[in-house]
């Protein structure tokens, strides 16, 4: 999820742990948005609250490195944000530390469904949509047939230049029921089905790699339409761009809290993980940035007109799909490599 690609230094002063002190608890996370909104909702209140200092980094998702830190026993991190797919197979290759909900006052009910695995625990929930600006078209599209009908709804289209939740969106423009994409997507005929629609729509494509180029695309009039990243679409964008968000057919997902295998201070992780899983701060979070908060109790401290805005609204999600991580973790690889030889062609 929003991913920040330029950041190339892992900020880590991080990585030496003699930048850090006992009491430090050292938290890295995706960065931009996202981050800021933690800063505010997690970090300066549990610092305030603990006592504890707090150490904030940046990371682009290499899970390479934290399976560098747990073999060679340098774990210098004390909990990572991850998005589903890495955190299963964190899980399964021994990275990641389980996480038993109620050793830290939680209850599995009060999270959406899917939220807590046996290694990590989503704080936030997120969407992938389509958004278009109202401003270019005649009339509103409503569903992803709609983005690939290019005579009715003429201009170009944003997609994210990776196979994952792009072969959905195709799958889904082709008819496919909402709860069969992954079942139709897991056979080679429904793979080739998913790059055959997507063959319908290439040349009209203008792809995106960084969670900030779909606003940008669609503010400019480069595209009328796009998949974003909802929580990049805040509402002063909208109202000044004209642009809006199609909840039919959107994909949500978790980033998680997991604990690096071997981290120290892991009851003190513990008691942090807790803390920004609380409704109260949960709700704080999803006050500052339009992501939907894990915990329903969270949800449930937010104003009617702010829940509306979020993916986690009753009528929002129902609308939506989850994505299949263990889809993603069997298939991944293969699926993306696919996809990368089709665009490069």
């Amino acid at each position: 999820m929003i991913k920040i690609l330029k950041r190339t230094s892992l900020a880590i002063a991080l990585a030496a742990t003699s930048q850090s002190f006992a009491g430090d608890l050292t938290v890295v996370s995706f960065g931009g948005a996202n981050k800021d909104a933690q800063v505010k909702a997690f970090y300066k209140p549990w610092q305030q609250n603990s006592g504890n200092r707090l150490v904030s980094g940046e990371y682009n998702g290499e899970m390479a490195k934290i399976k560098a830190m747990v073999a060679t026993g340098s774990v210098a991190w004390n909990v990572v944000e991850v998005e589903g797919a890495e955190l299963a197979r964190g899980c399964d290759e021994g990275m990641f530390e389980e996480l038993d909900p109620a050793q830290i006052g939680l209850k599995q009910e009060d999270f959406v469904p899917g939220a807590i695995q046996p290694c990590g625990i989503g704080f936030l929930v997120y969407s992938t949509v389509l958004a278009y600006n109202r401003n270019k078209l005649a009339s509103a599209p409503t569903s992803w047939s709609d983005f690939w009908d290019v005579e009715k709804f003429p201009g170009k289209r944003g997609l994210r230049k990776l196979a994952k939740s792009t072969l959905e969106f195709a799958l889904l423009a082709d008819g496919v029921k909402p709860a069969e994409v992954y079942q139709v997507l897991a056979t080679p005929q429904g793979q080739d089905r998913a790059f055959a629609k997507l063959d319908q729509i290439k040349p009209h494509i203008q792809w995106w790699e960084a969670g900030a180029q779909p606003p940008q695309f669609l503010a400019a009039g480069d595209v009328v339409m796009s998949s974003v990243y909802n929580g990049r679409l805040s509402a002063q964008q909208r109202q000044q761009y004209g642009l809006d968000i199609v909840w039919n057919g959107g994909i949500y997902e978790f980033d998680s809290w997991a604990i690096p295998k071997g981290a120290p201070q892991q009851d003190m992780t513990r008691q942090f993980i807790g803390y920004t899983l609380a409704p109260e701060q949960q709700k704080s979070f999803s006050q500052h940035i339009d992501y939907g908060a894990a915990n329903l109790k969270g949800m449930e401290l937010l104003d009617a007109q702010r829940v509306a805005e979020l993916p986690t609204a009753p009528q929002n999600i129902e609308q939506q799909i989850p994505v299949d991580v263990t889809f993603w973790t069997d298939h991944g690889e293969q699926l993306e490599q696919r996809f990368n030889a089709w665009a490069a062609r």
